[in-house]
């Protein structure tokens, strides 16, 4: 049974399930890319943001003909009504589809796991008796700490629960997805926000206090100093993040915490790209234009070189 190691079931379960050091409670989406978004020194940034990181690193390999073809048939893939054109919507969905293929990776490696009968479903009966099978026969008897597990199995039947958004128990794929990733999805964020009260609020009054908030991220050691990092987390607490300044956080003032607004990067680089290589000016883009642009949107051997000897010669 997938229960029998713990920590891994922790890991699958999301990155609301551990206890993390800091501002690790807080969701952010990654970036896009690595490198500084200036179009002047090179398009690193909008190869890895159209590509992502791993893709974009297979087509610096490859020689402009193989990299303007392989990105031809990508356009034919963007335009998912057939118009001929690419529109900002549909370059939207393509970059946040390739920004969350780790997600999808992740999600279809366990959806293996999981579907034991093959039926491209997941009932929670199906993911419980997986993942708790054993021990729910002896009730949690066979564990050390058997109020934990059974608070976990609570657990996951309600983030379940709340994935399952027709209410049939079965999770189909993006339900299951929702399931393992919560803060990628508008639904659950009332999932995220109280499982994570739940894992700091030690006295159980459904708030968190000032003590409570440093304990998760810093325990001191016999006779050891808080370090500066602490007292700022602290000040943080008291000045912004205790917005009604009653000595807690509620769950409004943690949702504010852990799931701030942020600017939609994909977005932006889907403007930018159809700013960019938008000739005529009607807001979307052929596959004519867009090779005409290759070099933007994907790299090859000579984009490559190109700046290697453009780097050499002013090192020089």
């Amino acid at each position: 049974m997938l229960l029998q190691s713990l920590p891994s079931l922790i890991l699958i379960l999301g990155v609301v399930v551990a206890v993390p050091a800091k501002e690790k409670r807080v969701h952010r989406h990654s970036d896009l890319s690595d490198h500084a978004h200036d179009d002047t020194t090179g398009f690193h940034y909008d190869h890895e943001a159209f590509l992502g990181k791993e893709e974009a690193k297979t087509f610096d390999q490859l020689t402009p003909e193989e990299s303007k073809d392989k990105l031809g048939k990508i356009v034919d893939r963007i335009d998912t009504d057939k118009d001929g054109f690419v529109s900002h919507g549909e370059l939207h969905q393509w970059i946040k589809h390739r920004q969350r293929r780790y997600i999808e990776e992740n999600v279809l490696k366990h959806w293996k796991e999981y579907d034991q009968n093959k039926d491209g479903k997941i009932g929670w009966e199906e993911y419980k008796n997986t993942t708790y099978g054993y021990y729910l026969d002896e009730e949690f008897d066979d564990v050390d700490d058997k109020a934990s597990y059974k608070a976990m199995l609570t657990r996951d039947e309600r983030r379940f629960r709340t994935a399952d958004r027709d209410g049939d128990g079965i999770a189909t794929k993006d339900e299951f997805t929702a399931f393992l990733h919560p803060e990628e999805y508008d639904h659950m964020k009332a999932v995220v926000i109280q499982e994570t009260v739940e894992d700091i609020d030690k006295n159980g009054d459904g708030k968190i206090t000032l003590d409570e908030y440093i304990g998760d991220m810093f325990t001191p050691e016999n006779g050891e100093s808080e370090p500066d990092w602490v007292l700022t987390e602290k000040k943080h607490f008291t000045e912004f993040r205790d917005t009604n300044k009653d000595g807690f956080l509620d769950n409004h003032e943690v949702a504010q915490w852990i799931l701030p607004g942020e600017i939609d990067h994909t977005d932006n680089e889907a403007k930018h790209l159809i700013h960019e290589t938008d000739t005529d000016k009607d807001d979307k883009i052929t596959k004519k234009e867009i090779l005409a642009n290759w070099n933007m949107f994907v790299g090859s051997q000579a984009t490559n070189y190109g700046e290697d000897l453009t780097r050499r010669h002013d090192e020089l």
